[in-house]
């Protein structure tokens, strides 16, 4: 059966930032809330670690899907002056279930507290709101715009409704948003404004008038126009970071960082580095250049070729051929260069080779003997040779997972059919990553992310 969705989309008030700029310049941080943790809605106590890496290997692959229709139906460029058609077949960023972590936001006045998808794969700032007769299922209430006295519908003649992936002209010269899918679900909703607001660690509450979120939003913290920070600009210094944990660390928090907070020190005292951030089509994504990895103690590194898909080819033509991803677990790359990185890593590891019951990865090991018991097996480094010299060393805990009691596999899977290259969560855990969009620049150092 068709359902709907019916939301707002949210921006900012340029006006009523500025005597912010200098307050948040300070820097903030936030907690980030991993889906599985015992504080999400979505927790599961009846799930075991092997069950919850499953259930995210199979969110990765829909996500790299997500990604590669994106990019198949964006367009290198787009006039702001003409707005897009209300038929055209677009993407749309309003996908409610391939993500991995939530942020606590306040919206509107008064303010009412929502968890909301925190997701680097998306522009918009989304909430479900009244009225709405077939919304998908939240537990919380839909956010009633007419409750607030700070809500503003967006003109359609604003520049800022041509930014929309896809809009149209509504009855009363509102920016309206609309998007049928394939499966016959359908989304419509109004660009608007209103106030948002966060609650900083440390105890202060940081507020941005007019801008994005129940636990049924989400909070798009990609390159383009409508992000957040991209909104937010030079009053957080066009800066945000992350610090992930590690998966088995369940009860420690994550970070995201804004504005001086989220400058990661350079010098390579900390074994910080440093790679562009890659122009590509949809300029929501974070392209990266991937140029060799190499596995430790087996010779000469493995070249990556360029990403396959035609829209990521948009991207390779500025040099980039793999996205950096909070949302997306596995890291996934092209099968020629796994199976070249699977032989050296087969080459190093002296313990036998299973297979995945679940059939997820190519490369498994049994560890139960005594080679691998007590977590005593040894395991290579493996390195992400980034452009710019920027060489990220994956330690065993970023570069293997437990698939199944003493069976650990290479957190790697292949990218082929999707076309698509993705660094994912595990490999980023326990380092600090800073993304500068002032200076399209990346930076990584390794961190004890539990306590940073």
């Amino acid at each position: 059966m068709a359902s709907s969705v019916v939301v707002f989309l949210l921006i900012l008030s340029t006006a009523g930032l500025l005597p912010l700029l200098a307050y948040s310049k300070g820097g903030f941080s936030m907690e980030l809330i991993h889906r599985d943790s015992p504080k999400s809605p979505f927790y599961d106590a009846t799930s075991t670690a092997h069950s919850r890496l499953k259930a995210a290997a199979q969110r990765s692959r829909a996500r790299a899907i997500y990604f590669q229709q994106a990019m198949q139906r964006s367009t290198p460029s787009k006039s702001p002056a003409s707005a897009p058609a209300a038929n055209d077949n677009f993407y749309s960023d309003i996908t409610p279930n391939t993500f991995e972590y939530l942020m606590s936001i306040y919206l509107g006045s008064p303010a009412e507290k929502i968890l909301a998808i925190a997701d680097t794969g998306s522009d918009l700032i989304w909430i479900q709101c009244k009225p709405c007769d077939e919304c998908y299922h939240q537990t919380a209430p839909l956010f009633d715009p007419q409750s607030s006295s700070t809500y503003k519908v967006v003109s359609c003649e604003a520049e800022s409704c041509s930014a929309l992936p896809q809009g149209s002209c509504g009855s009363e010269s509102q920016c309206e948003y609309n998007y049928a899918y394939g499966d016959g679900s359908f989304v419509d909703g109004f660009l608007s404004t209103e106030t948002i607001s966060f609650d900083a660690i440390g105890g202060r509450r940081v507020q941005f008038p007019k801008a994005s979120s129940n636990d049924g939003g989400l909070v798009g913290l990609g390159g383009g126009q409508l992000s957040l920070i991209r909104q937010l600009g030079s009053a957080i210094d066009n800066k945000f970071s992350y610090c992930l944990p590690s998966a088995d660390q369940t009860s420690a928090t994550s970070r995201l960082n804004f504005g001086s907070n989220a400058v990661v020190p350079g010098g390579g005292s900390n074994g910080a580095v440093t790679t562009p951030l890659i122009p590509g089509y949809p300029d929501t994504f974070y392209f990266l250049s991937l140029e060799q990895i190499s596995v430790a103690g087996q010779g000469g590194a493995v070249n990556v070729k360029p990403a396959a898909s035609t829209n990521a080819k948009k991207a390779q033509d500025f040099g980039g051929n793999i996205i950096i991803d909070s949302g997306t677990t596995l890291t996934l790359i092209d099968d020629e260069t796994l199976q070249s990185v699977t032989s050296k890593v087969v080459s190093s590891v002296k313990l036998p080779r299973v297979t995945d019951p679940d059939g997820v990865f190519s490369l498994c090991f049994d560890v139960s003997g005594e080679e691998g018991a007590n977590n005593n097996a040894k395991f290579p480094d493996i390195t992400f040779h980034f452009s710019g010299g920027a060489a990220v060393v994956l330690h065993k805990s970023n570069a293997f997972v437990e698939s199944a009691e003493n069976v650990l596999c290479l957190a790697l899977i292949s990218s082929d059919g999707i076309g698509i290259n993705i660094f994912g969560n595990i490999a980023q855990q326990n380092f600090h990553i800073e993304y500068d969009l002032g200076a399209m620049q990346l930076t990584l150092a390794p961190a004890d992310c539990a306590n940073l």
